[in-house]
């Protein structure tokens, strides 16, 4: 069915775009703290906080294939059953399986799970949908399916059976998304009125949206069709939400801005905006440039405080600038992904503030975490950690042919393909 969206809707969101994406002589965007400098970390101490986390991936993985589980906590947040949960192991699942891929190697012990991950893919994931009127936990679970397809796509010796297999659950995670998208262009999780229609009436977020449009933007590198009409309604709705210092509303409603909320302040913007950048970037929006991603990656690292107050506490926006716990690792591991977005002799710098600041958060069993959520926070806090150490790890050189980083090729690609225009800053793009 074809969907119809509301005219005035679209003028409003045009209207806040304007407002908020015209670039001054000094783009505010571009300007920030220089974090202080740091002793680098040893990349033998990286590798081995990278070794202790696959293992704990590797005994945490159940023998179906998944991870996490709906054990209560005694504080939990909102979960209906069993879609909720449901979404919660799919999505704690692909980010442990796309950890896994960016080390599998030759060890025969994350091939077997690896293995087991798929046979748990291919016979559940397509059980993943919107199952309850007040939240739609299913967009995090499409988002992560995509990037962990793709990479379970990539291994070698697969049959075409398998890759068939693959191919089409990827296409359906694209359809989902298309599906699911709020009427505000965005992507949400949560529907605060509600009310059920189509597409979705509720409150999109930006770093939700970032999250899918990074995972549509590999899709559509890999080759998969991705409807212009989602990418470019996704598009309008980041830079709705973006404000000129570079922050991003946390919320995006229709005729109404945070950018007064504390929220939408640059401490509570640090993780938001990592994923944000990236999106905006991948997608070729001129105003994403390089020194922007440089700068707020800059305001992490100097700032970092903000985000790690939030840790491990127990009610969710309870900390300072109303910042959840659950965007720590999240963060981290979009920044690892902005990194890889500039040129490659800049990376050491920042590999090296991302390892200092996440090694000693390493808890004794291989973990990391953030946030208690029933019975998944260690898993995808351990896998979104692992992701974002692959990427500071250099390359060996007594090992000829290393990649830039043992997960470069798991999740959002460093290497754009050319595919419609140049980018006005030079860089081949995907045009919205």
């Amino acid at each position: 069915m074809k969907v119809r969206w509301p005219w005035g809707i679209l003028v409003v969101m045009c209207g806040g775009v304007c407002a908020a994406g015209c670039a001054g002589p000094t783009d505010p965007a571009t300007l920030g703290p220089t974090p202080l400098p740091i002793a680098p970390p040893d990349q033998q101490a990286v590798q081995g906080a990278v070794d202790r986390g696959i293992e704990f991936l590797l005994d945490r993985q159940w023998r179906d294939g998944s991870w996490g589980s709906s054990d209560t906590k005694p504080v939990t947040i909102l979960c209906p059953v069993p879609g909720g949960h449901r979404a919660f192991k799919t999505g704690t699942s692909m980010l442990c399986i796309m950890a896994l891929l960016a080390a599998e190697g030759d060890d025969p012990r994350i091939t077997a799970a690896l293995d087991r991950a798929e046979q748990w893919v291919a016979a559940n994931l397509i059980k993943v949908r919107r199952d309850s009127i007040p939240t739609l936990y299913n967009n995090w679970a499409h988002a992560y399916a995509i990037h962990a397809l793709l990479g379970l796509a990539r291994r070698p010796g697969l049959t075409d059976q398998r890759r068939e297999v693959l191919a089409e659950l990827t296409r359906l995670q694209i359809h989902l998304l298309s599906r699911y998208q709020s009427i505000t262009g965005g992507w949400g999780y949560y529907n605060y009125n509600r009310r059920v229609s189509t597409p979705p009436n509720i409150v999109a977020t930006s770093f939700m949206t970032a999250t899918v449009m990074i995972a549509l933007h590999e899709a559509q590198q890999a080759g998969y069709d991705v409807p212009k009409a989602t990418t470019k309604l996704g598009m309008m709705a980041l830079r709705y939400a973006r404000n000129p210092n570079g922050t991003f509303d946390y919320h995006m409603y229709i005729g109404h801005k945070e950018t007064t909320h504390k929220l939408s302040k640059p401490a509570g913007s640090l993780a938001r905006s990592q994923a944000c950048n990236a999106a905006m970037y991948l997608w070729g929006d001129p105003r994403t440039t390089q020194a922007v991603i440089r700068t707020w990656l800059k305001r992490l690292y100097a700032r970092n405080g903000w985000l790690s107050m939030a840790r491990k506490t127990y009610m969710p926006h309870a900390s300072h600038y109303a910042i959840a716990g659950y965007f720590y690792y999240y963060g981290h591991y979009y920044a690892a992904v902005c990194m890889d977005l500039l040129p490659a002799q800049e990376r050491a710098y920042h590999q090296d503030f991302l390892a200092h600041l996440l090694l000693d958060k390493q808890e004794k069993d291989g973990s990391w975490w953030d946030f208690i959520n029933y019975q998944y926070h260690q898993e995808y806090g351990t896998a979104f950690a692992v992701l974002t150490l692959q990427r500071c790890l250099r390359p060996d050189p007594a090992k000829p042919g290393n990649a830039q980083g043992a997960g470069a090729e798991v999740g959002p690609s460093p290497t754009i393909r050319p595919v419609d225009q140049e980018a006005p800053h030079g860089r081949q793009v995907t045009k919205t």
